[in-house]
């Protein structure tokens, strides 16, 4: 088989391996498409190199078949398509007596802290593996675990059909909690300097602004009679991001954080305090927001083909890094792991 090798710093490498056999309570699922993501971006440029160790697989956004059964496992069948939960907690830290396990203390995050999806054959926890529908494209299947980050932040900012929604950085993400907030009834705004992304946006119907050359508090006062949003979230990463999902609130509004943000960021405090806002960390997911997106995809709710901008064979892995750091033209990239063995 085929395995994308995290060496250091942008340094990648295409290697071969021999396939791991399934254990007791595993399958081996043989890889169809991995999704590039931003947090495969942040290894890539060294971020994380405190968890992923040298020599490591990377990518956690996945379809594909189960090539076999480990000893001990039922309900799963060879051919059957999957896609994985890739979380794996401990079940004894605090957050896990709560009932967070996905946000666990002691988080095993495939992928991060050990071997992800971008190798053609992966051999993982039978009760990670989560079905797809038979009639579900595989290619639009590697988008389900984005879609699951969506439908979570879009849960914990608690939106309804009655809010005015803001979503403020239009990468994958982005458009994706769009797309979500705007399919539970929802009004949306979203703020995104790329005119390629505004443009992919605007073509699945969702209202998209540049901050550049608009006064997005102002605009947001417009809409809603001067109350502002009930709820903003925050995907851009940026410092202007955050002031700018803090600045369209309406009294007691709630502003979600989703971007990974590697420096302290100034947030407007007095803000928060005069109209009580509330700020929610969104980290993960649970298995039921990736049932639930599981649902959206193969519904066409969200439709992930329009979203994918290129498909490149596994070999071409760093051209695919290069250009999703350019940014300009892409929005997601699917290495395609299906003729790897070849």
């Amino acid at each position: 088989m085929k395995a994308v090798v995290y060496r250091s710093a942008r340094q990648l490498e295409v290697e071969r391996r021999a396939p791991e056999p399934p254990g007791p309570g595993q399958l081996r699922i043989a890889v169809a498409y991995t999704g590039i993501c931003g947090t495969d971006l942040h290894v890539y440029h060294g971020d994380m190199d405190a968890r992923v160790g040298a020599a490591a697989v990377i990518g956690h956004e996945m379809s594909g078949r189960v090539a076999e059964v480990g000893p001990d496992v039922t309900g799963f069948a060879v051919g059957q398509p999957v896609t994985v939960l890739p979380t794996r907690y401990c079940g004894r830290c605090v957050a896990c007596r709560r009932g967070d396990s996905h946000i666990c203390h002691a988080m095993n995050f495939l992928g991060v802290d050990s071997p992800g999806a971008m190798q053609s054959s992966w051999t993982v926890p039978a009760d990670l593996v989560v079905p797809l529908p038979d009639e579900l494209p595989l290619d639009e299947a590697a988008l389900v675990e984005p879609v699951a980050v969506a439908v979570h932040d879009v849960r914990r900012g608690r939106v309804t059909a009655t809010d005015q929604v803001v979503v403020v950085g239009g990468g994958p993400v982005g458009v994706l909690i769009a797309t979500v907030a705007r399919h539970r009834g929802a009004r949306v705004l979203l703020v995104e300097p790329d005119p390629f992304r505004r443009s992919v946006a605007a073509g699945l119907g969702i209202d998209a602004v540049d901050p550049g050359d608009t006064d997005v508090p102002a605009l947001v006062d417009e809409r809603t009679d001067g109350a502002g949003a009930d709820v903003a979230f925050e995907v851009s990463g940026s410092a202007a991001g955050v002031g700018t999902a803090v600045d369209v609130l309406t009294t007691r509004g709630r502003l979600v954080m989703v971007a990974i943000h590697p420096q302290p960021r100034p947030v407007n405090l007095h803000r928060v305090f005069w109209r009580e806002l509330e700020l929610l960390g969104a980290r993960l997911y649970r298995r039921e927001d990736m049932v639930e997106a599981v649902g959206l995809v193969a519904s066409g709710v969200v439709p992930a083909r329009r979203l994918i901008s290129r498909v490149v064979p596994v070999d071409e892995v760093a051209s695919a890094f290069t250009a999703l750091e350019a940014g300009g033209g892409v929005l997601k990239v699917l290495l395609d792991l299906r003729e790897a063995d070849r």
